[in-house]
């Protein structure tokens, strides 16, 4: 509804100081032209909306104005009260300002919401980590949370996986971002995005020098770099079988990158795969699976497997 939708804007304005027409445009689900109209309607209500061209532009509010928008239905109530477990707030240093931000809402929340709202945190509970995997100890993350709000360039030093020692660089930061309990930083480091687990970063220095970002938002930076990491390019294809008793701790391991292309009967006990390696080495991964899977084909992935063997036979050979 058109309603729904100028409300919205109204939200985004009061909490930002400029928002980009196609960003608008894409959360509402509409046309560029469409959230143009909806501004100039605004516009014509007496709201002070107005919007700029350029690569700066974007809608925008006057300063200073004012108006009642804050009413919640009683399911928007119930969003803001779904808890989300571990610590991540209290990683960012950010739980106490959590509680009392939440204490708050409520407050404000209409009465006949708040029983709703209360009773939402008894019955709901989002569980961002994966199951067996310990929480990263991030020694560096309350100082990097404070560090992206200063609006500075940061100079970091760096430990690259599979590099002993850290290297030091100076980027422009986005933001942070928790994915499945892991942390990173996303920044831009000469123009050019980059991903940064926050666990392997070793310092964090606020330079003099303001930050100087692309013209673009940390949902789409993180967008493109998620991208990157997910889609990269297919080098190798692995067939291989495996038991079939083993095929569903090797999909939660693994992931979308194994696939089964002929399901077999539930009777069989081997069942063929197919595993998609960026590079050769990645089908040492199958390791962990032992007698259970046996790589056929192509022959170097067959020759790196028996390469890997050999070497694990050496290290643990008893005289």
């Amino acid at each position: 509804m058109k309603a729904d939708r100028m409300l919205a804007v109204l939200l985004l304005l009061r909490v930002r100081e400029r928002v980009r027409i196609a960003e608008l445009a894409e959360r509402l689900e509409v046309s560029e032209r469409t959230v143009q109209r909806d501004v100039d309607a605004l516009s014509t209500a007496g709201v002070p909306v107005y919007t700029e061209r350029g690569r700066a532009g974007g809608v925008r509010m006057l300063p200073g104005f004012r108006t009642d928008v804050s009413g919640l239905t009683a399911d928007e109530a119930r969003a803001l009260f779904v808890p989300v477990a571990g610590n991540a707030h209290g990683e960012l240093g950010l739980d106490k300002a959590l509680d009392s931000a939440l204490r708050k809402v409520l407050s404000a929340l209409p009465e006949t919401h708040r029983p709703a709202a209360e009773h939402t945190g008894s019955r709901v509970l989002v569980d961002p980590d994966r199951w067996m995997s310990e929480a990263e100890d991030v020694p560096e993350l309350e100082r990097l949370r404070a560090a992206v709000f200063a609006e500075r360039k940061l100079r970091i030093s760096y430990r690259h996986s599979g590099r002993p020692y850290p290297e030091e660089y100076t980027v422009d930061p986005y933001g942070l971002v928790s994915k499945a309990g892991v942390w990173y930083l996303v920044a831009d480091h000469e123009a050019a995005p980059v991903l940064l687990r926050a666990e392997r970063i070793r310092a964090v220095e606020v330079t003099e020098r303001p930050v100087c970002r692309r013209n673009v938002e940390l949902g789409e930076v993180w967008e493109t770099l998620r991208r990157r990491v997910q889609h990269q390019p297919e080098r190798l294809r692995v067939r291989a079988r495996m038991r079939a008793g083993r095929l569903d701790m090797a999909r939660r391991i693994v992931g979308s990158r194994l696939s089964v292309p002929h399901p077999p009967p539930p009777e069989r006990e081997w069942v063929e795969v197919e595993l998609s390696c960026t590079a050769l080495g990645a089908v040492r991964q199958l390791l962990q699976f032992g007698g259970d899977v046996e790589v056929l084909a192509p022959a170097e992935a067959r020759a790196e497997m028996a390469r890997a063997a050999r070497e694990l036979t050496a290290l643990y050979e008893v005289d």
